[in-house]
């Protein structure tokens, strides 16, 4: 089985521990962005994983391509050229003061792509399974148009495709997110994301959650609907379940009483759980069991990539 992903990987910045930019001028560097992330925790749990991207030919980014290598993630179809990486600076959260997040990504490589930089039906080759986030087409009008095609050519070629929604307000508004995500959910297998994103994408408030993941199994032949029940404690602890929706059946994981470390990337790691699982023809209980655990041991990670093994996940289940 293979699965492949699209979409920007960034340099994440940020003050050591729990320092607060500029209180010591120093950064620690690490990449990270939603689809390279679920590429990389596929590649862990054993399935073939490939991410695709647009990058500038420079040091960092091949440095960027040796640290997806190194998690086994294939990068042979990466497109080089353009200006710059994306960045994105991280100020870690502490009990009552929460996360702050900066992005500099204007101008990235990817947001200056074009369609015909991008041979779907060659990348698509041997490929099972195709995952794209709605951070992607908010890059720009191209992104826009590269992750139509790319949703269109991986469903007319019999690739199951999921889409974890996230909505950004940084990124643009909702009627443009409602209306960019809405050519991309008639192609979409599996749709992940909040339940604010959920009523947001399809334009529906103010119904129970249960109603809404139907309405949308039912609106765009979703054959899965999913999404994350969390409960915010302070800014290192929450509740933490996962959902999983069918036309007939809801399907609940325990749920995790979490001390975090760093979220960041947790909603990826949740997602890489449920296309790793349902990929490789786990039941539904089962894939939202993993696809929960899976978010919930990324909690513990420091940096954007859920470095944890198919089976440390199952342990965590079992325990």
């Amino acid at each position: 089985m293979k699965v492949v992903t699209f979409g920007e990987v960034m340099l994440r910045l940020q003050p050591e521990r729990y320092l607060r930019f500029m209180q010591e001028p120093r950064f620690e560097a690490t990449f990270g962005g939603g689809e390279a992330n679920v590429a990389v925790s596929v590649a862990n749990y054993g399935t073939d994983a490939e991410f695709v991207t647009k990058l500038p030919v420079n040091d960092i980014a091949d440095a960027c391509i040796s640290k997806l290598k190194s998690f086994n993630v294939n990068t042979d179809n990466i497109v080089r050229g353009g200006n710059r990486l994306g960045l994105y600076f991280i100020e870690k959260g502490a009990s009552l003061r929460p996360t702050k997040i900066i992005y500099d990504r204007k101008g990235s490589s990817i947001a200056e792509a074009k369609t015909s930089e991008f041979d779907w039906k060659k990348i698509f080759s041997g490929a099972d399974w195709f995952h794209i986030s709605g951070i992607t087409p908010a890059l720009s009008n191209s992104c826009l148009d590269i992750s139509v095609e790319a949703v269109k050519v991986a469903k007319k070629m019999g690739l199951t495709v999921s889409c974890d929604l996230n909505y950004r307000s940084s990124l643009w508004n909702e009627k443009d997110y409602q209306r960019a995500i809405q050519k991309m959910l008639p192609y979409v297998d599996v749709c992940i994301g909040s339940i604010d994103e959920l009523e947001t994408a399809c334009g529906i408030k103010g119904i129970p959650v249960d109603e809404l993941a139907n309405k949308v199994i039912k609106m765009y032949g979703c054959k899965y609907v999913s999404t994350i029940l969390v409960e915010y404690c302070y800014s290192h602890d929450n509740h933490w379940q996962g959902v999983l929706y069918t036309e007939d059946y809801v399907y609940y994981s325990k749920k995790y009483d979490i001390r975090m470390i760093d979220r960041i990337g947790a909603g990826d790691s949740y997602s890489a759980g449920l296309v790793y699982s349902l990929v490789n023809n786990y039941e539904p209980q089962q894939a939202v069991e993993f696809a929960t655990a899976a978010g919930a041991l990324k909690h513990t990670i420091e940096g954007d990539m859920n470095m944890v093994s198919k089976e440390e996940v199952l342990a965590l289940i079992n325990k």
